[in-house]
């Protein structure tokens, strides 16, 4: 392997950044876990000669397994940054040494640790089941170690030996697909394939010919395709609201002017201020003065952030203004709550924009 290899590796990081602002992305916020496994096809691998007259060795590998755990973080835009450990395992399959003259006898395996960072990035195509796509690529560093791996000439005196370990600067490509599991919000089925490769790494080699001993530090080719499942959990993914039925309208003689309280917030936050907790005060006494029959406690959030988690918090900020009411002695079956998310702004905004008087509750008095 050569620069050639690296750059790729530059290209393929650089491929989710880019393709922000082409895409609409599935806006994963906040912490998450993953892990997946599945089968790991080992590229065939030259073993350079590196000093010894007439070549090295060529081995092809049997399908073996792999492995990955990480962690990472949604930035609410698609993108997606993580930390990976992987581990990869393959059995030698067959060989040959070119200056014994033909294929040789092979036993064996490798296997490898790596540690990646990796950029990704989420495409909403509004695809059924909640299908969401994905690209990514990673950098970081991998551990390749053979474990007795003998390739044997035709002549049993003759064999070639790789042994022991090296550490080497590691690169990969991912594309994937994630099943959102709505029996359980923030878990994802996913599916993966990864092209993974290192620069050429150095162990040692015994080349015995005619029971002539010669060892070298040779190089060694490594990548693999890897083929996985695995499973996705976001921590910060809010539940489906879940809104209190409005109770039966009554009728009265004469309904009253509907009269409105404006109950406001602070960013990302459901408590209620000291001015927060006047106003809804003044409600729930006017309530109580003339023939109220019915309290309306609408939640409202403005434009930040993603339209589910929106929804939820605008419930909270509904459920904290209605527990006040109660507190302040209106009764609860005269309270109906509604969550309406980022759908009703007071004032309108482009996605995204923090408008504080959209961050509000609603309480009108029927």
């Amino acid at each position: 392997m050569s620069l050639r290899h690296a750059l790729l590796a530059a290209t393929i990081l650089s491929v989710p950044v880019l393709a922000a602002g082409s895409a609409k992305a599935e806006q994963i916020s906040g912490f998450y876990v993953g892990a997946g496994a599945g089968l790991n096809l080992s590229r065939d691998s030259d073993v350079g000669p590196n000093g010894y007259t007439g070549g090295g060795a060529e081995l092809e590998f049997k399908p073996g397994v792999a492995a990955v755990i990480s962690a990472g973080w949604g930035f609410g835009n698609g993108l997606r940054a993580e930390v990976e450990g992987n581990y990869r395992y393959n059995n030698v399959d067959d060989g040959k040494i070119p200056a014994f003259g033909s294929p040789g006898r092979a036993k064996g395996n490798n296997f490898s640790f790596g540690v990646m960072g990796n950029v990704l990035y989420d495409f909403d195509l509004g695809l059924p089941m909640g299908i969401t796509p994905y690209i990514g690529g990673g950098v970081g560093y991998a551990w390749l170690n053979y474990d007795s791996v003998r390739l044997t000439g035709s002549d049993p005196l003759n064999r070639f030996d790789i042994v022991g370990s090296d550490g080497q600067f590691a690169y990969q490509g991912i594309a994937g697909l994630a099943v959102p599991i709505t029996s359980m919000p923030g878990l994802s089925f996913t599916a993966e394939y990864r092209y993974f490769a290192t620069l050429d790494q150095k162990l040692k080699t015994n080349r015995v010919v005619a029971g002539d001993v010669v060892s070298r530090k040779s190089d060694v080719e490594y990548g693999n395709h890897s083929i996985m499942v695995g499973l996705r959990y976001a921590f910060n993914t809010p539940a489906p609201a879940v809104m209190a039925p409005a109770p039966a309208p009554v009728v009265t003689p004469a309904a009253a002017p509907a009269r409105t309280y404006l109950v406001f917030f602070d960013f990302d936050r459901a408590d209620l201020t000291d001015r927060a907790r006047q106003i809804t005060s003044e409600a729930a006494q006017n309530s109580k003065r003339v023939q109220v029959t019915r309290l309306e406690v609408s939640g409202h959030a403005d434009r930040s952030g993603t339209p589910q988690y929106n929804q939820a918090l605008s419930l909270r900020r509904a459920n904290a203004v209605a527990a006040e009411l109660e507190r302040l002695g209106v009764s609860r079956s005269s309270i109906s709550i509604q969550a309406f998310g980022e759908s009703r702004p007071l004032v309108p905004t482009a996605d995204g924009v923090r408008e504080p008087q959209n961050r509000r509750v609603e309480i009108v008095l029927r």
